[in-house]
């Protein structure tokens, strides 16, 4: 009994490390797209990362044999997942670009609030009051955050809103995806994902494309490399320690995005927004304890759902 303990210790320990490393490589992430998207147009930043995300996936997913095509890869739960996956990621670039880092990483913790949420309308899952409690109060520190009714509120606000949303639809879809699908076939479609989204916007704006000069290709490249490397460390983070817990350290996030959107771009921190934050992260601490479940969808056996854990295809969040 001992050693077996000592091994579960061993593996959260680790786990929880390649957390934390995950989350802050996602908020440099955020951060290199922010600082690029000041330089290039916001549609050509997300079609050259989703580009490069992409080729680096594919290659994986070569050398692995995957299987890129097929039933599975054509489901409905795939088709869905794309659909909200580039509903995310158009609105959550622009929410990037355009508003303070810091109070769109704070909106982006909602996201395991929402999925729960949807899990009992779209799945069944049974919520009690306990559970509904704490995500009504998670939503009310997103309303803080974003602050209608104040003098500093602004329609961009919703942006990163609206990609919260967005990526909470892509998790529960990536719940319902047939198993089959490998890591790097996932990894693959989500920055396929990001390349439609840049597409998406620079439609939109219909601003010309601008040759990238030496610094926007640095930063560009960097946040290519910072994005896998945060996928890879989320990937090891799910699958090394108990996913109870490891995954309260995803909220380590929020240290990061706020430090960066203070240090590197100047942001402030307000009262609101810690106040927002501390409601938003005790919520999601208290969906938490309780025990995962697995859930069936009701009319396809063949796949299966995980609540309220995120899943390691969440990290293309940001």
């Amino acid at each position: 009994m001992i050693p077996e303990n000592t091994t579960i210790s061993q593996a959260n320990l680790m786990g929880s490390i390649w957390m934390v490393a995950a989350m802050a490589a996602f908020a440099v992430e955020d951060a290199l797209i922010k600082a690029t998207a000041g330089l290039l147009p916001v549609g050509q930043v997300l079609v050259l990362f989703g580009f490069g995300g992409a080729l680096v996936f594919a290659i994986t997913a070569a050398r692995n044999r995957d299987r890129f095509f097929g039933p599975a890869i054509q489901s409905s739960a795939m088709r869905y997942r794309m659909l909200f996956e580039v509903a995310g990621r158009v609105f959550y670039a622009l929410a990037v670009a355009l508003t303070p880092l810091s109070a769109t990483t704070v909106i982006l913790q909602a996201t395991p609030l929402v999925v729960v949420a949807g899990a009992a309308v779209v799945f069944g899952e049974r919520v009690g009051l306990r559970r509904w409690t704490a995500i009504w109060v998670g939503l009310a520190g997103v309303v803080i955050v974003v602050g209608p009714g104040r003098d500093t509120f602004s329609m961009l606000s919703m942006l990163a809103v609206l990609g919260m949303l967005g990526f909470a639809g892509r998790d529960l879809t990536s719940r319902a995806a047939p198993k089959s699908v490998s890591t790097a076939v996932l990894g693959l479609y989500g920055f396929v994902a990001v390349f439609l989204a840049g597409i998406v916007i620079a439609v939109w704006d219909s601003k010309p494309f601008i040759w990238p000069t030496s610094t926007t290709s640095t930063y560009l490249s960097a946040a290519i490399g910072v994005g896998v490397i945060a996928y890879s460390f989320l990937m090891k983070a799910m699958r090394t320690g108990e996913v109870s817990a490891v995954t309260p350290f995803r909220y380590s996030r929020l240290l990061f995005g706020i430090g960066l959107g203070v240090y590197w771009f100047g942001e402030k921190f307000s009262l609101e927004m810690l106040i927002g934050s501390a409601l938003i992260v005790t919520s999601g601490l208290i969906l938490m304890t309780r025990k995962r479940i697995a859930i069936r969808p009701r009319k396809n056996p063949a796949y299966e759902l995980e609540l309220p854990s995120l899943s390691a295809t969440e990290s293309n969040e940001s």
